[in-house]
């Protein structure tokens, strides 16, 4: 069994050095994404179509193949084939009568078949021939050519043959590295979260900037979004963390600025700090999760003010969404939970927020802002790889355990999402059979309700997930929480 990998429609409509190097680039980014599963998995193509050719045929690996075959941007769609040589018309249709003869007994069908290269024939010609072959030869309904109960696909490929078993809609898009980097200005909420995934879905390589503006919980939270989001949609690159702590600049502003004016300032600050933080990564734009009018500062007046402190350009891909279509898209990419869990902490709230800043007018506020506070905050910003957010959650007095067992008094909570798990269930081993799933965006809430007197050993498939939310049990007190590494179990 292989993938064939079909490109996004734009991409093929490129000049053809641009298209050339987009498919080198989507090639390569398969590979890294896929070998962490299959390590001997080949990618193949040139032009129009990529085959996946797996080393396994453990069901199971390549069904998370396919999960992550279906976040990758530039890919439109991929098939689930069977590929074989080249037969005549009598070849085509014992195939298919292999595959489909059982399939078809009392239902409906249409076959359709595409087809690339130089051939005697036409794709019609083998959709009409297959067809009556089948109709003849099984016991099916009939053929019903719109709206069938069975498609028979199939593809012909200069000299191979594929009996297509599935086909998956992919991400669309365009593929990472083939763009320049963005920093994405992440805040946990819906907004941030979707701005950065429709950043990726462009080919953007997407870093992370979070300002911090005083609460523990939020930061870690945030972290475990960004992580998410990195795991899933572009973790053929690698991409930064950066945390830079607002808490004083936030107190800045409440003590020297005007309440009508505080928030346009709070994120001219912003702005402000990830414009350095941008040029020191040598970043081209940032991003922002605004949306029109959804609020008092994202009015077009407040933002024009906003970005008049930035060298750099400012991307908003929300510009014009409306708030349920964003809360649709992230429960579709599967941040929702992520970001409805996120702890708020909402430092500056103007009583009577302007909706038309001047110029004038916050200039004269800010004239009584020290900026030898922003740039401290600038200084201290710490840029981690998106993979190391986990390593500064836990306290210098509180390490994360690792353990490969499952003891009596043990019991496992599996923390990944309630999808991963079905996609590939926990691993048997001792004490898998009772494992509590609780997911990670509940985990905070739920955990202080568990028996206190047992241990409980977090599982998750990359150790990521885990350690992070056993570094921050930790750091909340509790003693009788470790991380179950199934890496380490003897065999």
């Amino acid at each position: 069994m292989l993938f064939l990998v079909k490109l996004f429609p734009e991409i093929t409509i490129k000049s053809r050095p641009v298209r050339k190097r987009f498919i080198r680039q989507l090639r390569k980014n398969l590979k890294n994404v896929l070998q962490e599963l299959d390590e001997a998995v080949a990618v193949r193509g040139e032009w129009d179509c990529l085959e996946v050719q797996p080393a396994t045929d453990d069901p199971q690996i390549l069904l998370q193949m396919a999960e992550r075959l279906a976040c990758i941007p530039g890919v439109s769609q991929f098939l689930e084939v069977d590929s074989f040589p080249l037969p005549d018309m009598d070849g085509m249709l014992d195939i298919a009568l292999q595959y489909y003869k059982k399939k078809l007994d009392g239902k409906s069908f249409a076959v359709r078949c595409k087809r690339t290269g130089r051939h005697a024939f036409k794709s019609v010609d083998v959709e009409r021939f297959i067809g009556a072959g089948l109709n003849q030869n099984t016991g099916a309904a009939r053929v019903k050519l719109v709206d069938p109960d069975v498609t028979v696909a199939m593809e012909i490929r200069d000299n191979s043959f594929y009996m297509v078993k599935e086909q998956h809609a992919g991400l669309g898009g365009l593929p990472l590295g083939c763009q320049d980097a963005v920093l994405s200005l992440i805040s946990g909420g819906f907004d941030s979260a979707i701005s950065s995934y429709l950043c990726i879905k462009r080919g953007l390589q997407t870093h992370y900037c979070f300002f911090n503006l005083g609460g523990r919980a939020h930061e870690l939270a945030v972290k475990e979004l960004a992580l998410f989001l990195w795991m899933k949609y572009h973790s053929s690159h690698r991409v930064k963390f950066v945390t830079v702590p607002f808490e004083n600049v936030v107190t800045e502003i409440l003590n020297n600025v005007a309440d009508a004016q505080m928030g346009v300032i709070l994120k001219r600050m912003m702005l402000r700090a990830a414009d350095r933080v941008a040029a020191h990564m040598g970043v081209k734009a940032l991003v922002t999760g605004e949306s029109v009018a959804q609020v008092s500062s994202q009015t077009l007046a407040n933002l024009s003010v906003i970005d008049s402190v930035c060298e750099h350009l400012v991307l908003r891909p929300l510009s014009t969404s409306n708030k349920q279509d964003i809360i649709d898209l992230a429960r579709h990419i599967g941040s929702e939970d992520f970001s409805k869990n996120i702890p708020e902490y909402c430092a500056v709230i103007s009583k009577n927020p302007t909706t038309r800043a001047r110029p004038e007018r916050i200039e004269k506020e800010e004239a009584r802002f020290d900026f030898a506070v922003l740039e401290s905050a600038v200084a201290s910003a710490n840029y981690q790889l998106i993979t190391e957010v986990m390593n500064d959650s836990a306290t210098n007095t509180s390490e994360v355990k690792l353990v490969s067992s499952v003891t009596a008094n043990s019991q496992i909570i599996d923390i990944r999402h309630p999808d991963e798990i079905e996609i590939k269930p926990m691993p048997a081993t001792s004490g898998s059979d009772d494992a509590l799933m609780i997911p990670f965006y509940s985990l905070q809430h739920e955990f202080p309700n568990l028996d206190s007197s047992r241990q409980y050993l977090l599982y998750c498939d990359r150790g990521m997930m885990s350690r992070l939310h056993a570094a921050h049990l930790m750091d909340e007190g509790y003693t009788n929480v470790a991380v179950l590494d199934l890496s380490a179990a003897p065999e």
